[in-house]
């Protein structure tokens, strides 16, 4: 009878011995978790504490850089050029604790794709024969076959203007609510260059084909080339301003002949020996300037191993320089 009241006292020992190592291997566990999830909300505390500074620095960068275009361009009265090489130089910043830098673009040297109307208003969007023909020449001197080159800047232009009817070639509502994922036309302007990509006849190669070379500045008029800062690589964009009469290789010779000091005047410019013979269309004689109206800066920030880009767009057409737009990330 001893025997069996020791055997079942044994045994009552080993059961609560057991239940308190499983109580001890839950709270481990549970523990664990809590350390682990402790550990990754610290991390993401500072990382948001981190990402908000260097967004703090880099809004305070992007009010260096206005002050800083605004010297520029009060530096070469009349004209704006590549002297000071300034173009494309990333510009360090003090930062505590970091770095930063900015870089300046031009950001009107490209094709304004919200220039493929006409018009003031959201209402009142037109399309723009003669910047269709542009659009369509620049992808063809890019290698877009020619049908395709005229068909993606006709439904562009349709994407764009206020009305709902498709030119011939282009597209509305009905091609695109066709789609597997039904969508419409935005019937306004572009806000950022990477809607081109809901365009009919887009694909993603085209895109990336494109994608240097367009821009969507918020103003319809007609890509304002600037010759003095323009660079002999982006040829393509001084040759698609009177689609089939300049060759690539004599719009790249002649932006690599240009005065060190740039153009004086767009009388000067088109007087030019290689522009012998040519005759513009009034709109696109006056598309050619000299001064710079929209500016792009990249400013890059890096602070307690968080890394934050961010682009702004100016306008030094208004006094004092205006910062326009800002977004963040890689550029599209």
């Amino acid at each position: 009878m001893a025997k069996r009241r020791l055997f079942s006292a044994s045994r009552e020992r080993g059961a609560a011995l057991l239940t308190v190592l499983l109580l001890v291997a839950v709270m481990a566990v549970i523990s664990a978790a809590a350390l682990e999830k402790l550990t990754l909300s610290t991390r993401l505390a500072a990382n948001a504490a981190s990402l908000g500074q260097a967004r703090a620095f880099a809004d305070s960068a992007s009010l260096i850089v206005r002050k800083r275009l605004a010297d520029l361009v009060a530096a070469q009265p009349g004209k704006v050029t590549l002297q000071g090489d300034w173009l494309g130089r990333p510009q360090l910043l003090s930062v505590p604790g970091g770095t930063a830098s900015a870089t300046p673009y031009d950001a009107g040297n490209c094709f304004n794709l919200n220039s493929l109307v006409a018009g003031q208003t959201e209402n009142n969007l037109k399309v723009r024969p003669v910047a269709i023909a542009q659009f369509a020449s620049l992808m063809q001197l890019l290698g877009v076959a020619p049908g395709q080159a005229q068909g993606i800047a006709t439904a562009a232009s349709d994407w764009i203007d206020s009305d709902t009817i498709p030119q011939q070639g282009g597209a509305e509502d009905e091609t695109y609510m066709s789609a597997p994922a039904a969508y419409r036309a935005a019937n306004r302007m572009m806000i950022d260059a990477s809607e081109l990509r809901a365009v009919a006849g887009v694909t993603p190669a085209i895109y990336n084909l494109l994608k240097p070379w367009i821009c969507a500045l918020p103003s319809t008029d007609l890509s304002p080339i600037n010759v003095n800062t323009l660079l002999p690589e982006q040829a393509p964009l001084f040759a698609m301003l009177v689609p089939g009469k300049l060759s690539l290789d004599n719009a790249r010779s002649m932006l690599a002949a240009r005065p060190s000091s740039g153009y004086g005047s767009t009388v000067a410019f088109w007087a030019a020996p290689a522009l012998r013979g040519l005759t513009p269309p009034a709109e696109v004689e006056q598309q050619v300037k000299l001064t710079t109206r929209w500016f792009r800066a990249e400013l890059d920030v890096e602070i307690g191993g968080t890394h934050m880009r961010q682009w702004a767009l100016y306008d030094a057409q208004s006094q004092p320089v205006k910062l326009v737009r800002r977004s963040w990330g890689e550029a599209r």
